[in-house]
This record gives C-alpha cells, sequence and structure tokens, in this order.
C-alpha cells in the first residue's frame, strides 16, 4: 500500500478552520504540481518541436542530395559518381527521416498526450473545483447567517422556506467539498506516474525507434529501470482504479449518514436524535453576541472549542491569514460562580448565555439539540473543575489519646507554619464519589526542616545541596555527576510525592498521579515548584534554577520504575526506594535498633512531576542514562575480575620457576 497523504472526508462538512488550513496545504501542493507540470510540458514541446524539426530537415537534405544530379554543372556531365553516391545518401536519409517520423508520432503519443491530458483534464477539473467550493461555501455562509436571523415570532413558512434552502445549499457544499477532496486526494496518486509517463514514454520511443542507439539504450540497468519504472506506474494505476472505487463508496456512505445534519433544524419527519449530554469536550460553530453597533447588536460567526478548563474561539477566516493562530480565550469555566444556562434575547432561537463575575457571554446554537449539548458539556467540565464543592467534610476519629483529630491532617509531626498545607492525607469513607489516599502526601519540594533557611546562595557556581526530600545531610553529592556520559536536562515542576506499596507498574504510577492531582484540588494547592531535572549515568538531579543549588539527588539504582500518564503527555512519575537514615541521637550514622525492627522491609515513594516537554523525553532519558550506567557498571566488573586474576597467574608462575 503507498504512503500518500489524504484529505479526511469525514471533516468535509464540518469545515473547521484546522480542515480549512489542511485544504490550504492540499491547495499549494495542487498548485506547485501544475507549475511543474506547465514547465515539464514546454520542454517537452520543445523535444517535440525539435524532432519535428529535424525530421523536416532530413527530409529537405535528402531531396537536396537527390537534386544534385538535376543541376545543370557546367563542368559536369552525364551520370557522375558524385551524384549516383549522393543519390544513395538520399536514399539513407529517406530511411532516417522515416525513422524520426516514427519517432515523432510516438512523442505525441507517449510524451505529449499524457501531460496534455493531465493539465487540461485533471488539474484543469481541480481549478474548477475549487470555484465551485468557493461559490458553494459563501451560500451555504449566506443560507446560515439568513437562518439564523430568524426571529421566533416568524411564520412558520418562511422558517421552513429558509430551512429547505440551507438544506440544499449544506448539502450542494458537502457534495462540492467531498467532490473536492476526492480530486485533491486523487492527485496525489496521479502525480505519481504522470509525471512518470512522458519520460518513460520518451525513453520507450528513442529505444524502439533507432537501433543504431541500441549499445547506449539497450542496457542490463536501462532495462531493469525502465521495467521498474513501468511496474510502478501500474502498480499506482492500480491503486488509485482501488482508491476511486473506495472514494465513492466513502461518499455514498457519508452522504448517507449526514443527511440529518444537512437540515440546521431537523424536519420533524426525520428520526429524533437526542441530546449528548455526557460529552467531556465540544467543538463546533456557534454564533457569538459582540459589541452593539448603534442600537442593535453584532452577531458573529466563530469556531469555538473546549480546551481543559477554557472555552476558546476560532475564526474561520483566521486560519487562512495565520496559519499558527491556535484560537483566542472566550472565557475561563473554572472561575468562581461560572453559570451556563439558555436565555431569549434579541428576539432569537436556541440561544445560551454563559455567566461569570467577570463577563457574561451570549452564543446561539443552530438548533436546540446543539445547544442542549453545549450547555450540558460546559457544565460538565465546570463540575468537573469543582468537584470539591461535592466531595463531603471529612470525618473526624478518635485517636490513641481520645481526643478527635481529623483525617485531613498534617504528615509530620514538626509540620507548622505556612507550609503546613503542604502535606495531607484522606481517609476511606462510605461514598464512591470520595477519592481515597491512604498515606501522607507532600506538596511541597522543600522539606518541613528548610522552611526557616535563610536563601543566600550565589546565584551561579557548583551545584550545592540544600537538604529537601528528608534525606539525611551525612549523604554526599556524587562527584562523578558533572563528568558523566550521559546528561540531560528537561524544566519541570514538581507536583506531590506520596508512600507507595510496590516498586513497580504503570497502574501504579497513574494511580498515584490521579490521587496526587486530585488532593491538589481538594486542597486548592496551586503552587508548584520549578526545577531543572538532570538525568544522568551517574543520576537524577533537582536544581533551583534561581540559585543553582542542588535541591535533591537520586541515584539510579534507587529509581525502580517510571511511566508517562497516558492520558496527560506532561506528566510523569517515577518510584524510588527510601534509603534508612540514622537514627537522630546516632553518633556513628548508623540506624538504631527500633528503626532496624522498624524499617525491616523496604520502602518505596512515588514523585509526580509535571514537564514543559513531553514526558516520554524524560522517560527514555532514564533509560538511556541506566542502560549507560549498566555498561559502565559490567564493563568495570570486567576489568575488576581480570585484576583479580592477574595476581593468582603471576604465583603460578612463580611456584612453577621454584
Amino acid at each position: 500500500m503507498l504512503e500518500v497523504e489524504q484529505l479526511h472526508f469525514e471533516d468535509a462538512l464540518e469545515d473547521s478552520p484546522h480542515s480549512r488550513h489542511l485544504l490550504l496545504v492540499f491547495e499549494k501542493d495542487a498548485m506547485m504540481i501544475k507549475k511543474y507540470s506547465q514547465n515539464m510540458q514546454n520542454c517537452c514541446q520543445r523535444i517535440m518541436s525539435a524532432q519535428n524539426e529535424l525530421c523536416s530537415a532530413t527530409q529537405s537534405l535528402a531531396q537536396l542530395l537527390r537534386s544534385y544530379e538535376h543541376q545543370d554543372f557546367p563542368l559536369e556531365y552525364g551520370d557522375s559518381v558524385l551524384a549516383i553516391t549522393l543519390r544513395q545518401f538520399a536514399t539513407f536519409l529517406d530511411d532516417i527521416s522515416s525513422v524520426h517520423q516514427v519517432l515523432a508520432q510516438q512523442f505525441s503519443e507517449t510524451m505529449i498526450y499524457p501531460l496534455n491530458k493531465f493539465l487540461q483534464a485533471d488539474m484543469e477539473e481541480i481549478t474548477t473545483m475549487h470555484e465551485m467550493y468557493k461559490i458553494a461555501s459563501n451560500e451555504h455562509e449566506q443560507s446560515i447567517s439568513k437562518y439564523m436571523k430568524q426571529t421566533i415570532k416568524k411564520d412558520d413558512k418562511d422558517r421552513v422556506e429558509i430551512n429547505r434552502e440551507i438544506h440544499a445549499n449544506r448539502k450542494r457544499f458537502h457534495q462540492t467539498a467531498l467532490h473536492y477532496y476526492s480530486s485533491l486526494n486523487a492527485l496525489q496518486f496521479k502525480k505519481k506516474c504522470f509525471l512518470l509517463e512522458p519520460i518513460m514514454g520518451f525513453l520507450h520511443a528513442q529505444r524502439t525507434c533507432f537501433q543504431m542507439g541500441q549499445d547506449m539504450m539497450v542496457k542490463s540497468d536501462i532495462e531493469q529501470f525502465l521495467g521498474n519504472i513501468g511496474s510502478s506506474v501500474q502498480e499506482v494505476h492500480t491503486e488509485l482504479a482501488k482508491e476511486t472505487q473506495k472514494t465513492v463508496e466513502i461518499i455514498e456512505t457519508i452522504e448517507k449518514q449526514s443527511q440529518h445534519k444537512y437540515f440546521a433544524e431537523p424536519p420533524p419527519d426525520m428520526p429524533f436524535i437526542p441530546p449528548n449530554t455526557n460529552l467531556s469536550n465540544i467543538t463546533g460553530y456557534l454564533f457569538c453576541r459582540t459589541k452593539q453597533v448603534l442600537l442593535t447588536a453584532k452577531w458573529e460567526r466563530l469556531y469555538f472549542f473546549t480546551q481543559g478548563k477554557f472555552l476558546m474561539s476560532q475564526p474561520k477566516e483566521e486560519v487562512i491569514k495565520n496559519p499558527e493562530f491556535a484560537g483566542s480565550l472566550v472565557i475561563d469555566l473554572s472561575d468562581e460562580g461560572i453559570v451556563v444556562e439558555s436565555c431569549q434575547i434579541d428576539d432569537r432561537r436556541h440561544t445560551f448565555q454563559i455567566v461569570s463575575s467577570k463577563k457574561t457571554v451570549i452564543l446561539q446554537a443552530e438548533n436546540y439539540r446543539e445547544r442542549d449539548e453545549w450547555i450540558a458539556t460546559l457544565n460538565n467540565i465546570i463540575r468537573e473543575r469543582e468537584f470539591t464543592k461535592l466531595a463531603p467534610a471529612p470525618s473526624k476519629k478518635k485517636d490513641s489519646s481520645g481526643q478527635s483529630t481529623e483525617n485531613i491532617s498534617a504528615a509530620s509531626n514538626t509540620q507548622t507554619g505556612p507550609n503546613q498545607s503542604t502535606v495531607a492525607s484522606i481517609s476511606t469513607t462510605a461514598s464512591s464519589e470520595t477519592l481515597i489516599l491512604d498515606t501522607p502526601i507532600q506538596f511541597d519540594l522543600i522539606s518541613p526542616s528548610e522552611e526557616n533557611r535563610a536563601v543566600s546562595s550565589p546565584q551561579s557556581g557548583p551545584p550545592k545541596r540544600v537538604n529537601p526530600f528528608d534525606q539525611a545531610s551525612s549523604i554526599v553529592l556524587n562527584p562523578a555527576f558533572d563528568n558523566a556520559a550521559f546528561s540531560e536536562t528537561f524544566t519541570t515542576r514538581f507536583l506531590g510525592s506520596m508512600e507507595v506499596k510496590g516498586d513497580r507498574g504503570e497502574q501504579l504510577v497513574h494511580s498515584t498521579i490521579r490521587q496526587i492531582m486530585a488532593a491538589r484540588a481538594i486542597h486548592n494547592v496551586f503552587k508548584m515548584t520549578e526545577s531543572l531535572m538532570v538525568v544522568s549515568s551517574e543520576g537524577m538531579r533537582l536544581i533551583d534554577p534561581s540559585n543553582n543549588i542542588v535541591r535533591v539527588e537520586f541515584a539510579l539504582q534507587d529509581i525502580s520504575f517510571w511511566s508517562a500518564h497516558p492520558d496527560n503527555n506532561r506528566l510523569f512519575g517515577f518510584i524510588t526506594r527510601n534509603r534508612t537514615l540514622a537514627a537522630p541521637g546516632s553518633t556513628d550514622g548508623k540506624p538504631s535498633e527500633a528503626d532496624k525492627n522498624q524499617n525491616a522491609s523496604p520502602s518505596f515513594s512515588c514523585h509526580v512531576f509535571e514537564s514543559n516537554t513531553t514526558a516520554e523525553d524524560i522517560c527514555q532519558a532514564i533509560s538511556t542514562a541506566t542502560k549507560v550506567a549498566f555498561q559502565a557498571l559490567m564493563k568495570r566488573e570486567s576489568e575488576h575480575h581480570r585484576e583479580k586474576e592477574r595476581p593468582s597467574t603471576n604465583t603460578s608462575s612463580s611456584s612453577s620457576s621454584a
């Protein structure tokens, strides 16, 4: 199957800005193909003219040679040898002229005709379809505007007539777009054969007609080349035939499935299609009420789409002027007290409004189903952002001393002051809507012991450690880190860290990411600590970008698993093994007996970050770093093993000498 770029027929009716931009790319490609084909036609026409001129000149030369004997030269008598020779040359030239004539005829059939057919039939068809597409699009836009201006009090007969008009225009636009897309898609196949056939015909004609050029034309490589091109062209023709049949079937299927979309308001005889109220995102064209012009408001048709918690808009014409335009922010759906509801304004139908404390946005859909789908989807997004308001209040329980404590509490007794909200846990409740987080979560990258430390580090120079993540200060930074064989740096933001039961598993990492993100929303934690994550074959470091201080360092042997979030390519997490820390009263740096009993089994933590780049790049960097480190370790062990074998070999040699 040939890899050919194609336009998607399913996007023809929606006619989104993205589809228009993709269509512009195909139209630009078609214009370049047309210009290139015209240049090739000019070159081939020159060859054809030259061949005809060569044929004519050869015939003229033959006639001139034959007329020699009819010249009345004063010193020439009878049939001279020169005249006989020239007569024989004239015969040869007649044969050569006939060969050139046959060659010119073959040039006309195999070289000029395919190019003329391609330019006059296929390219002109695309040009005509382009004009028809523009006309159909303009008529469609005009009919939509005319329909949307219909008032509620308008006569039903007029509304039905306009509805039929928009049906006809929309159907004509859809059919024109489908055939236009089909022509542009077919052009991608045709250019792979119609640009090769003239050259192949030229070579075949030369090879067939010029026996004198047999040594030059009939070679194994040329034979193979022509055979390969012939096979490729035949394959393209076969694929084009299959694609044409497939395109016809797709167009018929899409036309059947799109009957209800041709009407702005489906007629009563059509099957009822209820609105989908379970969507989490939605896109489509709406009319937006903008600033007032004199005494009337201005309504503008824009393409709206949801992106996370934002409602965005994009004019259709803007993508043509500026292809990189990504859209404008209409309203933030996470604003406090935002409400989406239907309304009646300017005597227009199917209108609804989005009201917040900052602004009000009034929109109009084509029919009630689109309006209800937009209202339901926007409310779904608002409820998703405000699910913490629907969560039950945290329950209370008695501790061992009999005092009442909340289940949402600090994870450490030493955690006080402004950073108290950075560590929290959520208990199990009977409600299915409450998330279950049975372990403390740390939201701040700086540990509790560092909250009172004054930041007076230099802005440049070598990295210095600041003892985050509650790592013991006795841990010394790896001096070989700066000379690592592999190193990559990424900009990341710390989202949270919590203890997990296992040391690996994508499901474990993904579940931890969801729990941490949910806990951040429940506790309204918006602060994220930005760090430079340096991944190298010697370990991983998180560096404060403001003062070049090392916040934390992980050894590669402590990182057991890493994975990116499947739905958000900027979220990722990795699991580390928690090293045993020395007891506070210990002076030799060894863990106490109580710690040994308490930490008999290893513990693990999962750390979640958000990256500026894709999370897959960071996960790939960690994989590469561990691979390089493992190769270096195996090399060192191999060298160490060889060094251990040398003394024994030397001892054996000494014993033999003795």
